[in-house]
């Protein structure tokens, strides 16, 4: 009995030292250990086209998306890392055109909301996870844009913050 419980004992201790040697790890993502708090600032829109929820929407996407993601605390002020940047760009174009059947003008047949975000990420404890550099993300929509505009922006709010938090806590 006595081997057994040494045994257990001597397994533990190693399954202890192996998990406050290593990174944490949940959802994917990779954390170093000493990476406890993060400041993310507000994402102005300094965009030419600018919707007026768009930067608080895209703030709080990325907020969320790490609070649920993983056990970093969201801090305002002095914190391990730091998250900020500003929404560099907002436009829709159309990407295919539809011809009518009078003396009209050709009319979009299906068109593209785009938004760029550049994004600082600077951790000091390890400079080669730091990174500046702009995401970008599209979505197709037919029809007119201001019926589907708030779902088009989450949607593309989703797909940036999913790169983003990628980037950052993913090392890829």
């Amino acid at each position: 009995m006595t081997k057994k419980l040494f045994l257990n004992t001597v397994l533990l201790g190693a399954v202890i030292c192996l998990f406050n040697s290593c990174s944490v790890s949940l959802n994917g993502a990779t954390i170093p250990p000493e990476l406890k708090t993060i400041n993310i600032q507000y994402f102005e829109n300094t965009a030419p086209l600018v919707v007026n929820t768009l930067s608080q929407d895209f703030t709080e996407a990325l907020k969320n998306r790490i609070r649920t993601q993983t056990n970093l605390s969201i801090v305002r002020g002095e914190a391990d890392a730091m998250m900020s940047g500003t929404i560099t760009g907002y436009n829709y174009a159309p990407i295919s055109i539809q011809a009518t059947n009078n003396n009209t003008a050709p009319i979009a047949g299906a068109s593209r909301l785009t938004i760029t975000v550049m994004v600082k990420f600077t951790y000091d404890k390890d400079k080669k996870l730091s990174f500046e550099e702009p995401f970008t993300k599209s979505k197709d929509f037919a029809g007119d844009i201001s019926s589907q505009e708030q779902q088009l922006i989450q949607d593309i709010n989703k797909q940036l913050t999913d790169d983003i938090f990628n980037k950052a806590f993913n090392n890829w």
